[in-house]
């Protein structure tokens, strides 16, 4: 199924070395390393997983993962990073060609202790098919991790560019053309809650991801070693810390199915 990010795939693939890339991904990481349970063989679905960046850094780590994508060209780039990792790790991962809101007829029912599913709500005009997805998959006790569009901070973008128009907008609506190019949609906290919890998901944690250098350049890259580790420790801090998790550009969010027992 074709959702609005199709018509800027071929520019995400080419920014995914950028410095805007690199602090989405590391603190997604680092976010949700303090959520999952301190032992190896977690099965983890990646919901969305796109050329599998957090998936493979999951496998290495010594967990199952299965990678759930619709789209030819990242499962190809997934495919090709899967190549280059010892055996012990593709025999960790699976792979899976799909739509996320097919998932129940893709993959068993609360068959996940970690759920992921970054950067996808924003591409679609309504969450709930997905988050049905997230929750189909959630065994009792799993950890869900949602990326989403920051909906209240919609206006910080625009503004701070000097797009006075975009910000007005911004203020009355969750649409907006992203980076990519294309038409998006974001999602409020309050709302996302709620409708997390009447599919049995209860919010645990959220973070703002992107406080500081959501404006870099689209083709920014990399600085030096030392300085990229003063920046993600920035925004570590901000995207944990009020006021500045709340204007982060993305909203990231981590729930937990009740039941079952944690380790």
């Amino acid at each position: 199924m074709s959702t609005a990010f199709t018509a800027g795939e071929g520019i995400w693939r080419a920014r995914l070395g950028t410095l805007r890339q690199a602090v989405r991904h590391e603190l997604l990481a680092r976010q949700l390393a303090g959520h999952i349970p301190d032992r190896t063989g977690l099965r983890v679905i990646d919901l969305g997983c796109g050329q599998g960046t957090l998936l493979l850094r999951l496998a290495r780590a010594g967990h199952v993962v299965t990678g759930l994508d619709s789209s030819e060209l990242l499962l190809g780039d997934l495919d090709q990073a899967l190549r280059a990792e010892p055996a012990q790790v593709r025999d960790r991962v699976s792979v899976v060609r799909g739509d996320v809101q097919d998932t129940a007829a893709l993959v068993e029912p609360a068959s996940f202790d970690v759920v992921l599913c970054h950067g996808v709500l924003m591409y679609l005009p309504d969450p709930e098919p997905v988050l049905a997805a997230v929750a189909y998959a959630a065994a009792p006790g799993a950890i869900v991790s949602l990326l989403a569009r920051n909906g209240d901070a919609l206006a910080m973008r625009p503004g701070l560019a000097g797009d006075w128009a975009a910000a007005a907008a911004a203020f009355n609506g969750n649409g907006y053309v992203n980076r990519l190019g294309v038409h998006a949609r974001a999602d409020h906290r309050d709302d996302l809650t709620a409708r997390l919890a009447r599919h049995r998901l209860d919010v645990r944690a959220w973070y703002g991801v992107r406080v500081f250098t959501d404006l870099a350049a689209d083709d920014a890259p990399l600085p030096d070693a030392g300085t990229l580790a003063q920046i993600l420790d920035c925004e570590e801090q901000a995207g944990r810390t009020d006021p500045y998790r709340a204007v982060a550009a993305q909203l990231h969010v981590v729930a937990e199915r009740p039941g079952g027992a944690r380790q």
